[in-house]
């Protein structure tokens, strides 16, 4: 049976699909991008502080779904802009402490003109 998740400390889905979904004892997140849940806008500016804000949504969602960041087993980042990778992996490596396995790519475009986007596959 596939669960739905869904929180308010994450922003809610500009798309039609769910924050993330799970299946048995995996939770798959979405892409999380840096909207602030209480505003539902971007407002972190430039890739450090955007960085922080996806990880604080990925958090509340991988809460949410009963796992964590030390429990997930898979990361996929999307950067719109590889010059940014240094400082993402800066603010990345404070939160997966574990170095779960990861792809990191970098886009000609995010949704909303963001920098960075991250997805998680976690266990719970």
């Amino acid at each position: 049976m596939i669960k739905k998740i869904s929180t308010e400390k994450a922003p809610a889905a500009i798309g039609p699909y769910s924050q993330a979904t799970v299946l048995g004892n995996i939770v798959f997140t979405s892409g999380q991008i840096p909207i602030n849940p209480e505003t539902g806008i971007v407002e972190a500016v430039g890739i450090t502080a955007q960085t922080e804000q996806v990880m604080n949504n990925l958090g509340a969602i991988l809460e949410a779904a009963g796992s964590s960041y030390e429990k997930t087993v898979k990361t996929t980042c999307f950067l719109s802009d590889m010059s940014d990778f240094g400082a993402f992996n800066e603010v990345y490596a404070k939160y997966f402490t574990e170095k779960p396995a990861r792809s990191c790519v970098a886009v000609k475009e995010l949704p909303k003109g963001v920098l960075v986007e991250v997805e998680v596959i976690a266990e719970i």
